[in-house]
């Protein structure tokens, strides 16, 4: 009996507390999505402070605005430094010129392809001097490859060459000796609707390209030298690989040399300046000879322009380049001359125009094909035939009349035929070997000194 009560007592005990089962089931809190509440004050802050930025937006596009109409109102009224030229004794335009055979003059519209536009007029008319044919050439060819060959400088010098679109005549005989030439009609190199040149954004989407390839590090020419030929491609196509002409077909280089019958190595360029001796060959120091061609022959000022006068007196015309810059430069008069403000010509010599290009006042801007010449009322009178717009102001579409004293202060290099100048070369060929032959003469005592001592 005793056993039983004391079971029955643990299992009473044991059952104290006990809650059903569903009972012991643990809360859970349930996730529901409300509508957001949007603090009333800040609400008003962010309102106001979103009006202010747009107040302050509005009043910035207002200042630019009224900012840049200033800035095209003063483009627009800005004015040049001019003299009053209706006084100046001239010519009566390009008909009173004695003239070589050229092409009409053609337009480099927005592109500093000056260079191209001159020398391969140039070209043209040495095809007719030599051959009598008369041959439109491709001047986007050559800039084609001469942009490749510039490209192709950058990067054989790590960036530090010079790559624009600006270049010297004689880039064009150079492009020529390696790549040949086309007539024009066998490449435009213009893809633009309206026909106009435009280089402006290819040859920025192209120096941005290299500058990637500077600041990176990267040189590899066989990847490098597609890309930007492609970017050229999407502006002025791809050149041929081979023209029609006639019925027959050519590469470029028989092109040049069996229908042109252009020798590149027939030409030579002259300069005059008291940085290099005279009689010898020198670098020409422009950032545009960025080849650093020290093929120059440098002869006196007083050499220089008699060269000038005598070759197209002969029929030879040139390329010549130069300073533009002057306020006797003027398109809507089609004429160049030296006001007596800045130098009355009788004091213009070597000394006024060596003291120009070290002060960089004359400096090298601009490539034109020399055509023609006249004498009139005691000066030489030079016809220009010219690319840049400036020469479409005035009556005479395409050209220029230099007088003498522009030329004389303000021109500074010229190519021409070598047929032309053969007494010059001759005697900077005989200087330049006297000169090899002293150096060595005095190397060879010096190196018989050391020997003795």
């Amino acid at each position: 009996m005793k056993r039983i009560l004391v079971l029955a007592t643990a299992i009473a005990l044991a059952g104290v507390g006990a809650v059903p089962a569903t009972a012991q089931e643990v809360h859970r809190d349930r996730a529901v999505y409300v509508k957001a509440h949007h603090d009333a004050v800040l609400k008003q802050m962010f309102e106001r402070d979103k009006k202010l930025r747009e107040e302050a937006k509005k009043k910035t596009e207002e200042i630019i605005k009224k900012i840049k109409e200033e800035q095209k109102k003063e483009r627009e009224n800005r004015k040049r430094l001019r003299f009053d030229m209706s006084a100046i004794p001239r010519p009566s335009g390009p008909a009173a010129f004695q003239q070589v055979w050229h092409f009409p003059p053609i337009p480099q519209y927005l592109s500093g392809t000056c260079w191209d536009f001159s020398a391969t007029s140039f070209l043209e008319s040495e095809i007719k001097r030599l051959t009598g044919q008369k041959i439109k050439l491709s001047e986007m060819w050559t800039a084609y490859w001469e942009y490749v060959e510039k490209a192709k400088g950058y990067i054989r010098t790590r960036g530090n060459s010079e790559f624009g679109q600006g270049s010297e005549s004689n880039a064009v005989t150079r492009i020529y000796a390696k790549y040949g030439v086309v007539p024009e009609s066998a490449y435009e190199g213009v893809l633009a609707k309206d026909g106009r040149i435009d280089h402006d954004k290819m040859a920025s989407e192209m120096l941005s390209f290299l500058k990637w390839c500077k600041a990176n590090n990267y040189w590899d020419e066989r990847l490098i030298i597609p890309t930007i030929r492609k970017i050229m491609d999407l502006t002025m196509g791809r050149p041929p690989q081979t023209v029609e002409w006639k019925g027959e077909s050519y590469t470029p280089k028989d092109f040049l040399t069996k229908v042109c019958r252009l020798h590149p190595a027939d030409y030579v360029s002259l300069m005059s300046t008291m940085s290099v001796p005279f009689w010898t060959r020198g670098e020409y120091k422009v950032p545009d000879n960025w080849w650093h061609d020290k093929s120059y022959i440098n002869v006196p000022l007083d050499v220089w322009y008699k060269v000038i006068v005598r070759s197209i007196k002969k029929g030879y015309s040139m390329v010549i380049g130069g300073d533009v810059s002057e306020p006797g430069y003027y398109g809507k008069e089609n004429i160049a001359v030296i006001p007596t403000f800045d130098i009355p010509d009788q004091f213009i010599d070597q000394s006024a125009r060596e003291f120009r290009i070290a002060n960089r006042t004359t400096q090298d801007d601009h490539g034109i094909h020399l055509v023609g010449y006249t004498h009139y009322k005691g000066h030489d009178w030079f016809l220009i035939k010219d690319s840049a717009r400036s020469s479409r102001w005035g009556p005479y579409k395409g050209y220029y009349m230099y007088r003498d004293d522009y030329v004389k202060l303000k021109m500074l290099t010229f190519t021409v035929s070598k047929d032309a100048v053969r007494d010059i070369i001759a005697k900077v060929d005989a200087n330049e070997a006297a000169i090899a032959k002293e150096a060595a003469a005095k190397a060879k005592v010096a190196t018989k000194k050391a020997a003795t001592q």
